[in-house]
């Protein structure tokens, strides 16, 4: 099936994005499906998913108990990754060794640095003091080539990118951070709260490839498989089920993920054709919604007959697909639009799109409990 192509895209066979989601079940699923327990709910499901950027197609997905953190499941996904593929996550997934086998089979990985993870200069293996060269940087953006982690076997080489974000973000997420840690009765270190101020990516993709000003753009399409789940659970409701037995709930999970793997096989198809011929882009959460309104009619005709079934199904994408295109905004591109753009330098207000969520970034970084 052909792709998405844009200028930045073209060094990477596949973007594989993945993240998890879990939701809590039915008490008497507890031996299967454990979960937290205390304030939490003792039986909890959790989905892994992969989601192939470039054909828009679900490629991995594993049903686990809600107790397997994402940093635990991370061992699973090296078995995913082939050469020149490009790995992005959130810090959930964080784990040298991941990065150092990704490497190491000429794959490619995007993700934000854990703020207490060691940081070696790549030129004389010197400790780096990233607060301490951040407060002397006046400009936006700040590139270093660096070696990340203390253990010698697990030590990976790689571009530290770091970009400034407004104020008005900053602000908003040490508010965040000092919210979070006095419910945990801790305080936040003054480094933490220092870090407030950027965006800290980490990547092995070479300069010449991604240049440091389209990393951000590029960690943009992360956010696709979030509105992936955001349509699982809304349309397909896969987090919703009252049964109590562990077959029933894994025969609602599989037909509701074959449903999932159909739709985005349908709309990354169609999404890379409209794209490659007339660089437009189909909204996945419009492309939902419309399929959703003609599901009752087309199970109707698919009990009759699947030929007459299929024929309703093509018509009826032919008359709602011109009000599924993302509409587009001169003020802000797509990120879709920003990998095709030329490149250009990074102003302070083109980080303005920052979302104060990212201080997600640094939740990960408080002490334990």
């Amino acid at each position: 099936m052909e792709g998405i192509e844009a200028d930045l895209l073209k060094p990477f066979s596949r973007v594989q994005i993945f993240d998890s989601s879990s939701w809590d079940i039915s008490a008497s699923l507890k031996d299967v499906f454990r979960g937290s327990g205390g304030s939490s709910s003792e039986a909890n499901c959790k989905i892994h998913i992969g989601y192939e950027y470039k054909k828009g197609a679900l490629s991995f997905y594993q049903i686990t108990p809600g107790t397997i953190s994402d940093r635990g499941f991370s061992k699973n996904i090296n078995q995913q990754i082939k050469s020149q593929d490009l790995f992005l996550a959130d810090l959930g997934y964080f784990s040298l060794k991941l990065f150092m086998e990704i490497d190491q089979k000429g794959a490619y990985f995007i993700t934000r640095y854990s703020p207490h993870t060691a940081l070696w200069s790549a030129d004389d293996i010197k400790r780096i003091e990233l607060e301490k060269i951040l407060q002397h940087v006046w400009g936006n953006i700040y590139c270093q080539e660096v070696i990340m982690g203390a253990e010698p076997k697990k030590q990976v080489r790689c571009r530290l990118i770091c970009l400034r974000v407004p104020e008005q973000v900053a602000n908003e997420r040490r508010r965040k951070l000092k919210r979070a840690a006095q419910k945990r009765r801790r305080t936040p270190s003054k480094t933490m709260l220092a870090m407030c101020d950027w965006i800290l990516m980490i990547t092995n993709i070479p300069e010449e490839l991604l240049p440091a000003e389209k990393i951000y753009p590029f960690y943009r399409l992360r956010w696709q498989i979030e509105l992936l789940f955001k349509q699982c659970k809304s349309i397909l409701q896969i987090h919703k089920s009252a049964t109590g037995k562990e077959n029933r709930l894994r025969c609602e999970l599989y037909g509701k993920l074959i449903v999932a793997v159909l739709i985005h096989r349908l709309h990354g198809f169609l999404n890379a054709q409209f794209w490659n011929t007339k660089q437009r882009e189909l909204s996945m959460d419009k492309f939902w919604k419309r399929l959703q309104e003609r599901a009752f009619s087309f199970m109707r005709l698919l009990i009759k007959s699947t030929k007459q079934a299929m024929l309703y199904l093509y018509r009826e994408i032919e008359c709602f697909i011109k009000n599924c295109f993302k509409l587009k905004q001169p003020s802000r591109l797509s990120s879709l639009e920003e990998l095709q753009s030329p490149l250009k330098h990074l102003a302070f207000d083109d980080l303005k799109y920052v979302s104060i969520s990212s201080f997600d970034c640094y939740k990960h970084a408080l002490p334990a409990s």
